[in-house]
């Protein structure tokens, strides 16, 4: 990986690598931004202190001024080694040595721009910046010093070096920090990724073994039932002229299995509805413990919220609450493995003569007037097709509302019977 300022998009002059999400990083980088006024206010006052009115003092002044005002500029200029931001350097590199050459004491403003000139120079420019802005520094403070002093010869290289390493031992780490989210991020994706396929094998799984019982079911009482009804009035027929009081009672003992058979069917029918319809409170109660257990499943990724508009005349028909329900699991269902949305909300409008279910959310979109197109495995991809399969056989309709970027907004209304009017058969069976 370079480690140029090519990679340092979104740095400042004195942003360390990977500040933009590390805390400690951005305190860091105040830190030296208040170092270098510091120094540089600290540096000025002892001059003015040493050497009070001096020909030199103006442009002491001016210089330091200068510098200031060049340091700021910095993050104007951006935080990519352009031309324009090499050439900047280099100018405040120039003030600084002029500086130094006409007040030493300016020397320990070094610092700061070892950094500086760490972030946006390569690697190889970048020590050879460090380096001699070290010889200018040990230069100013030999020249300070009345004799010679070891101290002032290796303590100005030692801060270099101890500078140069926490610099590169911070970008190091930030490199890292970047690499370890990356592959946490993988990670995450992956066990969410597998999660998916485990739900939907499971719930193909669970449709198949549903299948085979209501297969077995219907063979062992339904397709028995008929095949002796038929039989029975096959038989009832043979000997209507010549026997009719054997065939009455093939007739009766048919319309006996008839109405056995009626019964098992109401009961497969009980058996496939939902089954928190089954176990009563009605569709509103249904559906706000559908939004609650939607939201406690995500663990924080999706809020859902329910809310219920009117009062119905009269109960929902079955077919009517069932069909409903279904459409709001299969939309959540949508929400929550295509449209990456953080809210969506159920609204169930009781009105005179329909009932309309609103289901919305704050998601990606899509086009709706595109085709949906069908996933390798084929495991969805039918979902709204049969939501408005549901809706029309209840002679309902359903809309829907969506743009890229924009959420999606669901709206399944149906009719409701007259309540004056005779049931019809499905409602009588």
């Amino acid at each position: 990986m370079r480690r140029n300022g090519t990679e340092r998009g979104a740095e400042g002059p004195t942003d360390l690598p990977g500040s933009a999400n590390d805390p400690d990083a951005r305190w860091m980088a105040l830190l030296m931004h208040a170092a270098f006024f510091l120094l540089l206010g600290a540096s000025l006052a002892r001059f003015l202190m040493r050497h009070p009115g001096e020909t030199r003092t103006p442009w002491i002044i001016a210089l330091s001024a200068s510098l200031a005002v060049l340091y700021l500029l910095g993050p104007v200029l951006g935080s990519r080694p352009t031309p324009r931001r090499l050439a900047w350097l280099g100018v405040l590199v120039a003030v600084w040595m002029v500086l130094v050459v006409l007040a030493p004491s300016f020397a320990w403003c070094a610092v700061p721009l070892f950094y500086t000139g760490l972030r946006i120079l390569p690697p190889r420019a970048a020590l050879a910046l460090v380096a001699l802005l070290t010889v200018f520094v040990v230069a100013a403070q030999l020249r300070l010093a009345t004799g010679f002093d070891p101290n002032l010869v290796l303590a100005p290289p030692a801060v270099a070096a101890v500078a140069t390493a926490v610099f590169v031992h911070m970008q190091r780490q930030a490199v890292r920090q970047r690499e370890l989210a990356a592959r946490q991020r993988e990670l995450i994706d992956d066990l969410l990724h597998t999660r998916r396929e485990l739900a939907a094998t499971e719930r193909r799984e669970g449709t198949l073994a549903e299948r085979q019982r209501l297969s077995m079911e219907i063979h062992d009482t339904l397709a028995q039932g008929l095949s002796s009804q038929q039989m029975l009035l096959q038989a009832a027929d043979r000997s209507w002229d010549t026997d009719p009081a054997t065939a009455r009672r093939h007739v009766l003992t048919a319309t006996g299995i008839a109405e056995h058979n009626l019964a098992e069917a109401r009961r497969f029918v009980h058996d496939l509805a939902p089954a928190d319809l089954a176990e009563g409170g009605g569709l509103d109660a249904v559906l706000r413990t559908l939004a609650a257990r939607e939201t406690a499943q995500a663990r924080g990724g999706l809020t859902v919220r329910c809310h219920v508009e009117g009062a119905p005349a009269a109960a929902l028909p079955d077919r009517v609450q069932s069909a409903l329900l279904r459409i709001a699991q299969g939309a959540l269902a949508n929400t929550t493995e295509h449209a990456e949305a953080t809210a969506a909300a159920l609204t169930l409008t009781h009105l005179d003569d329909r009932v309309v279910l609103d289901i919305a959310d704050n998601g990606r979109g899509f086009d709706p007037d595109l085709p949906v197109p069908r996933p390798p495995d084929g495991v969805r991809g039918h979902g709204l097709p049969a939501m408005r399969a549901r809706v029309q056989q209840l002679g309902g309709t359903l809309t829907v509302e969506s743009a890229p970027g924009e959420g999606t907004v669901l709206s399944a209304a149906v009719p409701l019977p007259d309540p004056a009017a005779p049931p019809t058969p499905e409602e009588r069976a």
